[in-house]
């Protein structure tokens, strides 16, 4: 008998504006919708790409903490820049949540991301 989707929701991470919920559980597997760089605490954005690349992950990690995950669970993460030139520094602040097996990931530019963000993503884990 299959398990149901459950509609995923934490009050530690920014809420659904729209349409979407924050995340998905279907089964083993959790969808997670984009999450954006916002301090629930204070409801703005992190400054600079540093802090809301950390503020994005911390995101994250509470919204599958909330499904019963953890970061070590993730096995596919879509990253959305929307300076490319803020790579480097993106992607060293990232490496640090993950250990030796880091997830399958993609980094697209996004130029039409909420303004002032200036990284967000997306991601799916493995509750099984």
């Amino acid at each position: 008998m299959s398990q149901p989707i459950q509609v995923i929701v934490s009050s530690g991470a920014p809420p659904a504006i729209g349409p979407y919920s924050q995340a998905i559980r279907a089964g083993d597997l959790v969808f997670v919708s984009g999450q954006v760089p916002v301090d629930v605490r204070t409801g703005k954005l992190a400054e600079g790409i540093a802090a809301q690349t950390r503020q994005v992950m911390e995101n994250l990690r509470t919204v599958l903490a909330e499904a019963g995950g953890s970061l070590d669970r993730v096995v596919k993460v879509t990253i959305f820049l929307g300076r490319w030139e803020d790579f480097a520094v993106m992607n060293e602040v990232y490496a640090g949540y993950f250990g030796a097996t880091p997830p399958a990931r993609s980094v697209v530019q996004g130029p039409r991301i909420p303004e002032g963000t200036l990284v967000g993503l997306e991601a799916i884990a493995y509750l099984g």
